[in-house]
């Protein structure tokens, strides 16, 4: 199977490495590309063999194509491949989208990103309905694709996660979603080996919800530890935030049973007190007293949960869902609250009943 990876950060690295080295009895190893936009980069994996800025210790293997640098080597890379994984921040998806669309690729094409776009400028007020209203919160990754490149098959891959760990070979779980079952197969064909579990979903929503929403609450759970708060506080801050997950995304049109899976709960709790985890990492630094800007030029490397947090509200504003947790952190984002403040805003709002409708 050829495989080409679009985005060399630590998660397409990882991903790349993996599928380069499949290991399942009977099967070969995968043919992966991973490309670049930055020249450099490139230059630099190629004569070490390996991503020391994003995935540093992981040596690729010489099987693993490495290239980019280029808009044309992109087009160049896009033919007679079977599968095309975009790696990028959430920020460049739109703009991948926009190249596939117009290189009217047919293959079966995934996602790794996960979060919400940040608002389109221009866009508030712009116009009248339901297009105009999303446009100005934000999009969901598979929004994004219905809107830029209504012509491909997509899916999302996701799931707790660590990149590190990943490329190391160490056993994880993920979860490929579409609405199309070959994109399913591709994805399961290309990733599932000896260890890495890859389970199939057709419900979309919920898995770009879970993935989004769990940065979020991750620097919230950091903040909580940072602070010092307590095992008890951390195990209600966790199990809160996936209620307000699964608010969110059923509000959406996902399905509950996706939110108690791996793309749900299993990657909240990963994120959420995995010391690998950088949006859990900028929690911990905004307690010591540190500015999101500080705590993010400190990180090195993109924290999703800290741009799209604020997104994350607006959209379950847009679709009146109560989200307190995913709020506080927002506020403390944008230096609003004291910590003192904003834990006892979450700790003084009105008692209510835990049961299947609240959840």
């Amino acid at each position: 199977m050829k495989i080409l990876v679009i985005g060399a950060g630590a998660w397409g690295t990882a991903l790349a490495v993996s599928a380069s080295l499949k290991s399942v009895t009977g099967q070969a190893a995968h043919e992966v590309s991973l490309w670049a936009r930055n020249a450099s980069l490139v230059e630099a994996v190629l004569s070490t063999r390996q991503n020391q800025r994003y995935l540093p210790g992981i040596t690729l293997v010489p099987g693993l194509h490495v290239l980019g640098g280029s808009e044309a080597s992109l087009e160049a890379a896009l033919g007679g491949q079977d599968l095309i994984v975009v790696a990028t921040p959430i920020a460049g998806v739109r703009s991948i989208f926009q190249r596939l669309q117009q290189a009217q690729v047919r293959v079966p094409v995934a996602w790794l990103s996960k979060g919400f776009e940040a608002p389109l400028a221009g866009t508030v007020g712009a116009a009248n309905g339901e297009a105009a209203v999303l446009e100005s919160v934000g999009l969901l990754v598979h929004e994004i694709r219905a809107q830029v490149a209504p012509d491909l098959r997509t899916g999302v891959l996701s799931g707790p996660s660590f990149a590190r760990e990943v490329a190391a070979g160490q056993p994880t779980a993920l979860v490929a979603a579409s609405e199309h079952a070959d994109v399913r197969a591709a994805l399961v064909e290309a990733f599932h080996s000896d260890t890495l579990r890859v389970y199939a979903s057709d419900d979309i929503i919920g898995v770009e919800v879970g993935g989004a929403v769990k940065n979020v609450l991750a620097i919230a759970t950091g903040f909580c530890d940072g602070l010092k708060l307590g095992l008890n506080a951390r195990a209600a801050l966790i199990t809160r935030g996936l209620a307000e997950m699964s608010r969110l995304g059923v509000a959406l049109g996902a399905q509950m049973e996706t939110f108690t899976g791996l793309s749900g709960l299993g990657d909240l709790v990963l994120t959420a007190t995995g010391d690998l985890s950088r949006n859990r990492q900028v929690g911990l630094l905004l307690a010591q007293g540190q500015t999101l800007a500080q705590a993010v030029a400190s990180l090195g490397h993109v924290a999703e949960g800290a741009y799209c947090a604020r997104t994350v509200v607006q959209r379950a504003k847009v679709l009146g869902i109560e989200m307190p947790i995913s709020e506080a952190v927002v506020a403390l984002l944008d230096g609003e609250v004291t910590p003192l403040q904003a834990v006892a805003s979450l700790m003084e709002r009105t008692a209510t009943v835990e049961q299947g409708s609240n959840f």
